[in-house]
């Protein structure tokens, strides 16, 4: 019997501990073994959830919606949009995916003061939630990158943002929309919407301004990620690393407070 939605999200949430925790102890082969485990979960949640929509009443596409969002918490709701993406994202897209792809929108306000109300849950009790919203951290210094939210349990090299970084996550969140409304057998004009989104910043992805296909704009992506993606990867490999080992777990999630120091002076 194939797994329900709600189980598979119970076993990404573990797969993703788990992986950190290799990670994190230094047990590549099993961080390895783990990732491709989590991809298979991930992909799994993806089919149940088309499967999902597949056998929703005819004539109920716009019932849910509204009533979808109080349904889950909104830290829920935000964890869904980034497991779709698997990149860092800022707010609108996260509201956008959310809105294309789970029945219900995202109040942008509401996300506002998310990431401070993560920060206080840990700093109360650490580690006691399956994941945390956290924020990606700037390669050169750390920091929070402002705007980007992600999630705790996903790899440091996934939450790091390089030169690179920003182009590498868009490519493969486009790949990952474009697969996602492959599954759909009628994408909702939101879905449609997003994908022209990221169409028309990709080269060989449109044309006249609107997706050749989604199949389309997935090959026109994966042909520019060859192009960025080791160098990328190599990047964020050398952060991650430095920032296992210089910081704290509070600011592995979320990032260096930077303060301002006070000049000494030099008299007079």
């Amino acid at each position: 019997m194939t797994e329900s939605v709600e189980a598979l999200e119970r076993r990404i949430d573990k797969l993703r501990a788990e992986v950190r925790h290799a990670a994190t102890s230094g047990d590549r082969v099993r961080a390895h073994a783990m990732r491709a485990e989590l991809r298979n979960a991930e992909h799994a949640w993806e089919e149940a959830l088309a499967e999902l929509e597949v056998l929703a009443p005819a004539g109920a596409g716009h019932a849910p919606r509204s009533h979808a969002g109080p349904l889950l918490p909104v830290r829920e709701q935000v964890h869904q949009a980034l497991t779709l993406l698997g990149a860092p994202a800022a707010h609108k897209l996260i509201i956008a995916v959310h809105d294309a792809f789970f029945g219900s929108a995202l109040v942008a306000a509401r996300l506002t003061s998310l990431r401070r109300d993560e920060e206080r849950s840990f700093r109360a009790a650490p580690h006691a939630r399956p994941y945390y919203l956290c924020t990606a951290l700037t390669s050169d210094l750390l920091a929070p990158a402002r705007g980007l939210l992600a999630v705790s349990t996903w790899p440091m090299e996934q939450r790091v943002i390089g030169p690179l970084s920003l182009r590498v996550n868009y490519l493969e969140a486009a790949i990952r929309v474009a697969e996602s409304i492959l599954r759909v057998p009628s994408p909702g004009l939101a879905a449609v919407r997003l994908l022209r989104r990221f169409a028309v910043n990709i080269p060989g992805a449109a044309a006249g301004g609107k997706p050749r296909s989604p199949q389309s704009v997935a090959e026109a992506a994966r042909a520019e990620l060859e192009i960025h993606q080791d160098l990328d990867q190599a990047h964020r490999r050398a952060t991650a690393a430095r920032a296992r080992a210089g910081l704290s777990d509070f600011e592995q999630l979320f990032g260096v407070r930077l303060r301002v120091v006070p000049s000494a002076g030099t008299g007079s």
